[in-house]
């Protein structure tokens, strides 16, 4: 059975690519984020630079060939303006303040690396879905900031979460804005060799 490795320490991530019912495990990938997006305007091109930096270097620590990684990245951006995880509550607070009942737009990139023989092969996407929330109060936002649950999260709000009750409506891929395109990763691994349905006729613990 072909070998992946998440390189993400997203617990939801690991749900979504489990959810799948695919086979894998977790390494964690350093990355400098911010230094290599730094020359970057476009939310696209941005996370897709950051999923295929973290891919590329677990993908180097491998001494196994034939080692499919998988890289992940997610921002929030709103005419143009990319929204990253917030530094402290004050940006949080910032963040929601200008998402409130407004559109903006979610961008999930991933790469998929596999090196083997000598070639590399290389898949990398993003998708993005439009995102509409309600309009807020400010007392509303800093009772969900008092959670904790915007702190660790693009654009300080978790869509699968608490933050749901933020959110009016969703345009495009729901999966891709909590963090993995399922419908757009699975044509990549096909695209790539790799059938699903071989995990589901040999399931075994990820």
């Amino acid at each position: 059975m072909q070998k992946i490795i998440l390189a993400s320490a997203s617990p939801r991530r690991k749900e979504l690519l489990s959810q799948l019912g695919i086979t894998f495990t977790v390494e964690t990938a350093e990355v400098e984020e911010r230094r290599i997006a730094h020359d970057v305007s476009s939310p696209k091109e941005t996370v897709c630079l950051l999923a295929e930096a973290k891919a590329k270097a677990v993908l180097q620590k491998q001494k196994e060939p034939h080692i499919f990684v998988l890289g992940a990245d997610t921002v929030v951006a709103q005419e143009n303006r990319i929204f990253h995880k917030p530094k402290d509550e004050g940006e949080a607070f910032s963040m929601l303040l200008s998402l409130s009942g407004k559109k903006h737009t979610v961008y999930t990139g991933f790469a998929l690396l596999e090196e083997k023989e000598g070639t590399l092969f290389r898949h990398v996407e993003a998708v993005a879905t439009d995102v509409f929330f309600r309009t807020l109060t400010e007392e509303e936002i800093h009772a969900y900031i008092a959670t904790g649950e915007p702190m660790d999260k693009a654009g300080a709000y978790g869509i699968q979460g608490k933050g749901a009750f933020l959110v009016e409506r969703v345009e495009g891929d729901y999966n891709a804005v909590v963090g993995l395109p399922l419908s757009a990763l699975y044509c990549a691994l096909k695209k790539a060799g790799v059938s699903i349905r071989s995990f589901w006729q040999n399931p075994l613990e990820g």
